[in-house]
């Protein structure tokens, strides 16, 4: 449970850590308004137990700031967008256009948009009353995991939710609050990578029956020895212009999450 309780509070800490960068506009100014901190860094021989306790606190600190990408990518709207834009190039045809730097961007920027509320929530309720130290550091986590457990329970399944429950073979919860993170994530996963396959599949339909059409008007021309991918593409990219698909694909995937 000890092990468990600590896990939960890294992912925490480090999603916390993310919210200050991306949430709050105010946050920055405050910074610049009140002077930029200075930073002393001292290697020495630790001379009792608080030394030590220190140090370690350090290290799980570098920890979860070289974990706060992957906790960023897991835990929030970033695994639908990307899959999603993946199975849009794939249809497409395009290769590797757009770039994948251009589509890990575009991603990004879309899951800061879309997780703008839990963050500030998280800096609001949590990390303001810490520094104020209205707030213990249990209290902390608490406040700060509640939020972003919101998140993630209102896109994830009770099929899926149900499934890590018995796996984990932990007492059958009376509420979704009794619900532990560390099972509520990988549930919030694949159901997150259910719903961006099926997403994914309905894009897939209308360049695929265009793709057909081609085909059959290069057969039915007996130009069978043309690629019909070679006749298809500047179709699809006029049609997915002419639509304006990346204004639909991007309304379409924010709809998507309830928040």
């Amino acid at each position: 449970m000890a092990d468990t309780k600590t896990v939960n509070r890294l992912l925490v800490t480090g999603l916390t850590l993310i919210a200050l960068f991306v949430a709050p506009e105010t946050a920055i100014a405050q910074s610049v308004s009140s002077g930029l901190p200075s930073l002393n860094i001292s290697v020495e021989e630790a001379t009792g137990g608080a030394q030590i306790a220190t140090g370690m606190k350090i290290m799980i600190l570098l920890t979860v700031l070289s974990l706060a990408p992957s906790i960023f990518i897991t835990l929030t709207s970033f695994v639908r967008i990307i899959v999603v834009l993946h199975f849009l190039r794939q249809a497409m045809g395009t290769q590797t256009m757009p770039p994948n730097q251009v589509m890990a961007g575009l991603a990004l920027f879309m899951t800061i948009f879309i997780m703008h509320p839990v963050f500030n929530a998280i800096y609001q309720d949590a990390f303001i009353p810490l520094t104020k130290e209205e707030i213990s550091a249990e209290q902390f986590y608490e406040k700060a995991s509640g939020p972003l457990r919101k998140f993630m329970l209102a896109q994830t399944r009770e099929k899926d939710l149900g499934l890590f429950i018995n796996m984990s073979n932990i007492e059958q919860p009376e509420t979704i609050d009794d619900v532990p993170l560390h099972v509520i994530i990988p549930s919030f996963l694949i159901s997150e990578m259910r719903a961006s396959f099926t997403i994914g599949f309905l894009i897939y339909i209308p360049f695929l029956v265009l793709d057909m059409v081609i085909a059959s008007v290069l057969m039915s021309m007996g130009m069978m020895m043309l690629p019909p991918v070679m006749i298809s593409l500047p179709f699809k990219i006029m049609m997915f212009v002419l639509v304006d698909g990346w204004y639909l694909i991007a309304g379409s995937m924010m709809k998507s999450f309830n928040i």
